[in-house]
């Protein structure tokens, strides 16, 4: 049986839970995902130790930065924060570059952007964040890319809005071809109008 390939989730303290719920929830859970025991989660944190998320949680990690490894990885998701704007997380931004060379796929949300703006992986491609000012703070000169919307995904970078948790799940979703195309747009129908016709499209969808 072929190992699975892993995602590898980012975490620190000061995190903001709600960034990331609909991500590690369609990610963990094979109820409609189109090959179930393609992809495996994994969270690390820079030393390995808990960390306390800005909404109290508190979580233990799987492993540290220098368990991650590139041969089985398919994507890095770099959970937004405060500690972002604080400076920050930066031993990460630089193994963001380093995976991103290896043709592995990143996902940054909020605070995050702002890391990969420092360290220039915005700087030509389509790309969001919190507002085109906040990032060029950061002197980076990607800013002629910067698009006006909740989630974008190019070249294998997905980046959002802090207030986009459910379009950036829904853009990782997509790049990694987790659902099938009309799985995809009726759960996320669903979950952005609340609609009971939404959910009897999913079910249709799924086959249920």
């Amino acid at each position: 049986m072929k190992s699975p390939k892993i995602i590898y989730l980012y975490l620190f303290d000061t995190l903001s839970d709600w960034e990331i719920g609909y991500v590690t929830a369609g990610i963990n859970n094979p109820m409609m995902q189109t090959n179930p025991e393609k992809y495996q989660l994994k969270t690390f944190s820079t030393y390995g130790k808990p960390i306390c998320t800005i909404g109290g949680l508190q979580i233990t990690p799987d492993l540290s930065l220098d368990d991650v490894t590139f041969s089985d990885a398919e994507m890095l998701i770099l959970p937004g924060g405060a500690s972002w704007d604080e400076g920050a997380n930066q031993e990460v931004t630089l193994l963001a570059k380093k995976i991103h060379k290896n043709q592995i796929k990143v996902a940054a949300i909020c605070g995050a952007t702002l890391g990969l703006s420092k360290i220039g992986l915005l700087d030509s491609i389509k790309h969001t964040s919190n507002s085109k000012d906040y990032l060029l703070n950061s002197h980076y000169q990607g800013g002629e890319y910067y698009v006006d919307d909740l989630s974008v995904n190019d070249k294998g970078i997905v980046t959002a809005s802090g207030t986009a948790s459910l379009e950036f799940a829904r853009e990782i979703f997509k790049e990694l071809n987790l659902y099938k195309a009309e799985v995809l747009e009726a759960w996320y129908k669903l979950f952005k109008t609340s609609s009971p016709e939404a959910f009897g499209e999913l079910m249709k969808s799924v086959g249920a």
